[in-house]
């Protein structure tokens, strides 16, 4: 009988203690992934995967070590422990290192009513390539569009345990249900590029082939014929797909591990306004369907709901517990980990507030400047918040969209961009950063 996760982390645990460790965490993953790829009518590629990997975390006193395996073969677990209790040894001591105490862990979850995996069977290859081709077929039906660089279909499943010797036990499995497509309008050098895709853990809620190709199509002919923007300040309409990257930048700020080092651009400002005092950022890691969610964190911790900024003010930062040991605070249960890697701090499902106008009002109301619906290259300064990318999108004359715009630079600082932020009511619900449309007044464009 195969092993189970639950029985490989004993394992590991157990031999652990065996080769002399005086703590340890260990965690178990593995999975399926299928993904089928389809051009111009054909299989372009086909893969699948399938496999587990062990990482064993270790302590001595304050020091501690990682190893990781793909193999789980009784003997090669021993031998695992054995190094990694080597290394520890020899390992610089982190004063800040060590496991959870029992009363911080969390308490049995109730995994299912996260819907975290599709109970239905796993999708043939010929349905992911069916789909693929709809996408595809979708895509070069749209008038303008001269090939289509890619169309996928993708299914993964995958289980996580994780134990420690502090008692904690906890595992769960996840799946998820993928439809690509990317499309190029125009010939030479006037050929433009765009995307659209759809994921979810259960395929009763994914949306159809046709419409993802027929989207991509459609967005690479609008791309058509772009032009450089004029120079000068501007403002910038953040479009929904890419502007939870904008807040990805204030997330990044709030990460414990940066604040420990002094690293971050809002290291002064908790208890401060970083957002407009109508807006709240809401941390919720147990909504069901949503690929971000959890039940505990990598460190056996319960995740809950919280507000990393509530009515405009920055309440905390996200943290482990190492880095909240190192900041004298508690742990916000938001730990993860790879395989091979210790605990560090990382942000689940985020919600920003949406505002009461549409994108399309807010393009009205902007009279002239830019809608930013790709973005290239990053020199984000984590010290200062110093932002500059590259981006393209349409320029906005009168209130509505005159053309496309490619190759400018959108620059600021993202302490003043972030306080005057205008959300649109725009935000999908269903995905694990719900973040609508965000104009930012006064950004300098850098076009002509």
């Amino acid at each position: 009988m195969a092993q189970t996760p639950e029985s490989l982390t004993e394992q590991m645990l157990d031999a652990a203690r065996k080769a002399g460790a005086d703590a340890a965490d260990a965690m178990v993953a593995g999975g399926t992934s299928v993904s089928i790829e389809v051009r111009d009518g054909k299989l372009e590629q086909a893969e699948r995967s399938e496999g587990v990997d062990l990482g064993l975390r270790v302590l001595i006193g304050k020091r501690q070590a990682n190893v990781s395996i793909s193999d789980a073969r009784p003997e090669s677990i021993a031998m695992m422990a054995e190094r990694a209790v080597a290394m520890a040894k020899e390992a610089p001591e982190d004063p800040y290192a060590g496991l959870a105490e029992p009363a911080q862990l969390a308490p049995a979850p109730d995994i299912a009513a996260l819907e975290l995996c599709d109970p239905t069977a796993e999708p043939s290859p010929s349905a992911l390539q069916d789909d693929a081709w709809a996408a595809e077929a979708a895509a070069m039906a749209v008038e303008g569009v001269t090939q289509v660089q890619s169309a996928t279909g993708a299914y993964s499943h995958s289980t996580v345990h994780l134990a420690a010797s502090n008692g904690f036990s906890g595992g769960y499995a996840r799946s998820s249900r993928a439809i690509y497509a990317t499309a190029i309008a125009g010939t030479g050098e006037a050929m433009e590029r765009d995307y659209e895709g759809d994921s979810r853990i259960f395929q009763s809620d994914l949306r159809g082939a046709t419409e993802i190709g027929t989207i991509a199509g459609q967005r690479a002919v609008e791309r058509l014929h772009a032009r450089k923007p004029e120079t000068g300040a501007f403002p910038v309409l953040f479009d929904e797909r890419i502007s939870s990257s904008l807040i990805g930048h204030l997330l990044a700020a709030c990460n414990g591990a940066l604040v420990a080092r002094g690293s971050s651009w809002l290291r002064e400002k908790l208890g401060q306004q970083v957002l407009p005092e109508t807006l709240s950022l809401i941390e919720d890691p147990l909504r069901p369907r949503v690929s971000g969610s959890r039940p505990f964190d990598a460190e056996g911790l319960a995740t809950a709901k919280r507000a990393v900024v509530d009515r405009g003010l920055l309440t905390g930062w996200t943290l482990d517990l190492a880095n909240a040991r190192k900041l004298g605070m508690a742990s916000t249960g938001n730990a993860a980990r790879g395989i091979s890697s210790p605990p560090s701090p990382s942000s689940w499902n985020i919600s920003l507030t949406q505002g009461s106008q549409s994108r399309d009002a807010l393009i009205k109301d902007m009279g002239r400047g830019l809608v930013v619906t790709s973005l290239i290259g990053s020199t984000i300064n984590p010290n200062t918040g110093d932002y500059s990318r590259g981006a393209s999108g349409f320029w906005v004359e009168n209130g509505e969209i005159a053309y496309p715009v490619n190759e400018c630079t959108i620059a600021g600082n993202l302490h003043d961009m972030l306080r005057h932020i205008v959300p649109a009511n725009d935000a999908r619900a269903y995905l694990s950063r719900v973040v609508p449309s965000l104009l930012v007044e006064g950004m300098t464009l850098a076009g002509n």
